[in-house]
């Protein structure tokens, strides 16, 4: 019998998670635990960490799980880490189900930077109203630069004083348009645009309203992960469930 541990935490898992569930598969929603009020899903679900690799690996076997569709953030590295690793440890397959990078267009004035330090490196010296769209997991790195002020988009509101002296938080859950992200900038006086590229519709509308307004965007690119099959749609992930092995 197929029981699949799908990894959660993305539209995209969402909307795999409904169709396993309407094609009645035997599969558990696991989502990582960060967002306070998380997305309901039509399938059992879970919440929180596993206890790294040995902790995953241990949960496969225990919990009779024959694939796993790893479905999280594509900057979720050190979960996509543990999963590749736990599923080698347990025998157990595993895909990945990926959105596509973002990519620059005509226009666009993207400053490359391939991590968290060098995003912060790329802003510039004199103060700037930078819109930081990147979560609340890095805040803490940009207070390397106090003189800025710093616009947030969070999910939930701050429980604890945020780790940057200036800053705005809105709080909101995507999808977002252009139209509501122009207006957002317009009314912050953003001068610069901070983002992670995950890729996506759902959070896309920023990049595009930067490049109408003309505001330079620093694009933190994906960490790396240990090679794994990566599927682009819920059709591939699910004739992978039928025949994982041919992937």
């Amino acid at each position: 019998m197929t029981r699949i541990l799908l990894l959660g935490g993305t539209t995209e898992a969402s909307t795999l998670a409904k169709t396993l569930a309407e094609a009645g598969m035997d599969a558990v929603f696991s989502y990582a635990g960060r967002t306070a009020k998380p997305v309901s899903q039509p399938l059992p679900t879970r919440v929180g960490g596993f206890g790294g690799v040995e902790g995953l690996a241990e949960y496969l076997k225990t919990e009779s799980i024959t694939h796993v569709v790893d479905a999280t953030h594509p900057f979720a590295a050190q979960m996509s880490t543990n999963a590749v690793y736990a599923c080698e440890a347990a025998g157990v397959p595993l895909c990945a189900f990926e959105r596509p990078a973002w990519q620059a267009g005509e226009g666009d004035q993207w400053v490359h930077a391939d991590s968290i330090e060098g995003a912060v490196n790329a802003l510039p010296e004199v103060p700037a109203r930078v819109f930081l769209a990147i979560g609340k997991q890095n805040l803490a790195q940009f207070a390397a630069k106090p003189q800025h002020h710093y616009l947030l988009r969070l999910v939930d509101a701050p429980e604890t004083d945020l780790p940057l002296p200036h800053t705005t938080a809105e709080i909101a859950r995507g999808p977002f348009d252009v139209a509501g992200d122009t207006a957002l900038m317009q009314r912050h006086g953003i001068t610069h645009v901070v983002a992670k590229n995950a890729g996506g519709a759902g959070a896309a509308a920023k990049l595009t309203a930067a490049r109408d307004l003309g505001l330079p965007v620093i694009m933190i690119g994906r960490p790396e992960v240990p090679e794994r099959p990566v599927m682009g749609s819920v059709a591939e992930v699910m004739a992978w469930l039928s025949h994982p092995s041919a992937a």
